[in-house]
């Protein structure tokens, strides 16, 4: 069965800095699962059905106008006693809004938060949804490294042992930042974005094998660690065979898949002597040369078509 994520209305008050009026309630046990929001237009006229009763209301200028000009004090308070029998997570008021009492009390009675924003309603929704889908994403944990090169996201795969956490040290050393070692918890934001991070726990520490754990951000600086990274390029890290047939090309890219999305990839043959992270900044530069619109493999190989036409 897939895992359910949620915020609870607590930390959603103290992420977005809003202003509880009702507060008795018990937001700990109030839980947000769904990460998109509704401006309760319909039902503040008594529509109910379809009503996206799961998410997050906001209410904006123009719903407290048309309380204040469309009703009477008796039809609005039968309207919120309404709505607030259904399990909505909280009501927002944007804008500083100061809620009419009747709302409060209907809030009071039914255990429904009701909050308030200094935003604008706009700025809140857009903020509420980023940062709901990202609390909210499905995600996984991997055994990996993630640093961020380039200011592209390089997940580093291989075997134990193999020496990811001593190419992300030598990345480290030539500027780059670290995000996670060992383990990568992934988001996935969108059927586009994937974020990784690393587990609290974890956070900022590489172990290398005969030394032990090392602090990365008290060893070489703030400027060497990051939080969270989008994942942009794969580096699977191999023993290097002789019989296997490694790409000495590029034409065709190569993906992983996580979470339903697809990322590029690059199996890196390990031997005595290849500098692992020369080779890892260059990945991380092509590839991002490629999104760029420029494919040094593709013109390579047009020019080499184009000799062999002419001769």
């Amino acid at each position: 069965m897939e895992e359910e994520y949620y915020v609870t209305v607590t930390d959603f008050i103290k992420r977005m800095n809003l202003v509880n009026h009702i507060p008795e309630i018990d937001t700990d046990k109030i839980l947000i699962r769904d990460p998109d929001i509704n401006r309760p237009a319909l039902q503040l006229a008594g529509f109910f059905e379809h009503f996206d009763t799961a998410r997050v209301q906001v209410c904006g200028n123009v719903e407290h106008a048309y309380l204040a000009d469309m009703h009477t004090r008796e039809e609005n308070i039968q309207i919120f006693d309404t709505l607030f029998t259904f399990p909505i997570p909280c009501l927002v008021f944007c804008r500083d809004i100061v809620p009419y009492d009747f709302i409060i009390e209907a809030g009071r009675k039914h255990g429904i938060p009701v909050l308030t924003s200094h935003s604008t309603t706009s700025s809140f929704v857009h903020e509420t949804v980023r940062w709901l889908h990202e609390e909210l994403a499905p995600r996984i944990s991997i055994h990996a490294v993630l640093v961020d090169v380039y200011g592209e996201g390089v997940l580093i795969m291989g075997d134990s042992g193999i020496g990811k956490s001593e190419a992300a040290l030598e990345l480290i050393k030539r500027g780059h930042r670290l995000v996670a070692d060992d383990v990568v918890e992934i988001k996935k934001i969108s059927d586009e974005t994937l974020i990784g991070q690393s587990p609290e726990i974890t956070r900022h520490f590489i172990e290398l094998r005969g030394i032990g754990i090392i602090n990365v951000k008290s060893m070489f600086g703030v400027e060497c660690v990051k939080l969270s990274q989008q994942i942009d390029l794969v580096i699977k890290l191999e023993e290097w065979d002789k019989e296997a047939n490694y790409d000495r090309m590029g034409l065709e890219d190569q993906y992983m898949e996580f979470l339903g999305n697809k990322v590029t990839s690059h199996s890196i043959p390990i031997r005595p002597g290849r500098n692992l992270a020369i080779i890892v900044e260059s990945a991380a530069v092509n590839h991002r040369q490629k999104k760029m619109g420029h494919n040094a493999a593709q013109e390579f190989y047009d020019k080499v078509t184009s000799r062999w036409k002419t001769n």
